[in-house]
């Protein structure tokens, strides 16, 4: 498709405009005009034309009138002043075809395109006789001449060709075949036999040697097996003594992690021991812990940085905390269940309800 001239017109609104294209023509655009009649209000393209359907039914029937069904009218675009000014359109109309464009609105829109020669890249068609023409016909061997001379003796030699063929063919199949080559590769019943060796390398007790009789007949020899020693008085003493230090190392982690209850009903549990100073009540303690309720809720931790310190024995703390504290040494760690009436009791403390059982679990980090 090519473009070959310009075309543009100018609609107004009220007015209908019938254009008929000397030549196919594409519309590629519409848009809005300089001065605008109304600043905020929309216009409407309106495109009337015969109905293809139609135009043929009236070339065969020889029907003159027209009816309003005979037309179909389309909507090309709309065009609204400050949003959509222009729009891009493609739209082909045929040559000597009537069509009509009409305006809703109060807007001029004016189109411009292009008319156009739709078959100009096309290549050039050959011939109505030459494209009527089968290749049949177009290699009609009825055309030949038939003066046309056959040599008898190139026929002879034709036949010579032929036998000449057949002797080779014969002499090819008396020869006798090549050997085929062996495959390299060992059948695959070999290869199941080769999985099945590894089995009899397992080692076996030494045969002995058959010995022959006067006859020549092999004697039965009879092995002994050598019966299982019994096991060393030393080994069994050295399993029993295994199995007791294992007894008594269970039995004092077990005395170890037991709850010990102290005054008011406090329970302490010792974890890890520690060493050095012993914390009594008058000393400066540093200690880390975690306080949470029975549920798991965590109320209260100091894990790092500076370690929470108070004196033990001088009501700074919990009644359960200098009960439960006491006694432990640097490095310790220990688990205390504090009652409601060595903790808060009845009172509600932020995220500690009233009457709570608190669980500390607590490491002595210094002691003065």
């Amino acid at each position: 498709m090519t473009a070959v001239a310009v075309w543009s017109v100018v609609l107004t609104p009220g007015e209908k405009e019938t254009i008929v294209p000397q030549a196919d023509l594409q519309i590629k655009n519409a848009a809005l005009g300089e001065n605008l009649s109304d600043e905020s209000g929309r216009t409407t393209i309106k495109l009337t034309y015969l109905n293809p359907a139609k135009m043929d039914d009236e070339e065969e029937d020889e029907v003159d009138q027209e009816s309003p069904e005979d037309e179909i009218t389309t909507v090309l675009c709309s065009l609204t002043a400050g949003k959509i000014e222009q729009s891009a359109c493609d739209l082909i109309l045929e040559k000597d075809e009537e069509y009509t464009f009409e305006l809703i609105g109060k807007n001029n829109v004016h189109l411009y395109g292009n008319y156009i020669d739709q078959f100009a890249d096309q290549p050039p068609h050959d011939s109505d006789m030459d494209s009527d023409m089968s290749d049949e016909e177009a290699y009609n061997l009825d055309d030949v001449s038939s003066d046309v001379e056959v040599n008898l003796d190139e026929l002879h030699g034709l036949e010579d060709d032929a036998k000449r063929f057949e002797e080779l063919s014969d002499v090819a199949e008396d020869e006798p075949k090549a050997e085929e080559p062996k495959p390299s590769k060992r059948p695959r019943d070999d290869a199941m036999d080769t999985d099945e060796q590894p089995a009899e390398k397992v080692p076996k007790k030494k045969k002995a040697k058959k010995q022959k009789g006067e006859d020549g007949k092999a004697i039965p020899v009879v092995v002994e097996e050598k019966a299982a020693e019994p096991k060393s008085e030393k080994e069994e003493e050295k399993k029993a003594d295994k199995k007791d230090k294992k007894k008594q190392k269970a039995a004092e982690e077990k005395k170890g992690h037991a709850y010990k209850e102290l005054a008011g009903g406090v329970k302490i549990r010792d974890v890890k021991p520690g060493d050095g100073k012993t914390a009594k009540n008058g000393a400066k303690v540093s200690m880390r812990y975690i306080g949470k309720l029975q549920n798991g809720k965590v109320f209260d931790k100091n894990t790092d940085g500076k370690p929470f310190t108070f004196k033990l024995g001088s009501g700074e703390v919990i009644k359960g905390w200098d009960v439960g504290v006491a006694g432990m040494q640097i490095g310790a760690e220990r688990e205390i269940i504090v009652p409601p009436a060595m903790g808060y009791g009845a009172r509600k403390m932020s995220d500690i309800p009233a009457n709570s059982t608190l669980i500390f679990e607590v490491k002595c980090l210094g002691i003065k």
